[in-house]
């Protein structure tokens, strides 16, 4: 009985991988809007996605793009903070 659900669920992610990530990734935010509602979930969801940007402009090693992006911050923040 183990073994079939493992291979069921082994089966789903090589065959049908997208659509079983995004029905996960539904499921884990209509939870988070149900346990901390709906704005915190969306700031969280926000964070990640600019976390995942930034984190593929890392890992592509474009540096004028990453020059870019932290210029953008830079506009952000006080002068003060800026070196």
């Amino acid at each position: 009985m183990k073994e079939d659900i493992l291979n069921f669920i082994k089966y789903q992610l090589t065959e049908h991988c997208g659509r079983s990530i995004g029905i996960i990734l539904g499921f884990v935010v209509a939870v988070l809007v149900l346990l901390i509602g709906f704005l915190p979930t969306l700031f969280i969801v926000i964070c990640m996605g600019i976390g995942c940007y930034i984190g593929n402009v890392i890992d592509n090693d474009n540096a004028e793009q990453l020059e870019n992006l932290i210029y953008k911050i830079q506009r952000f923040l006080p002068p003060y903070s800026r070196r």
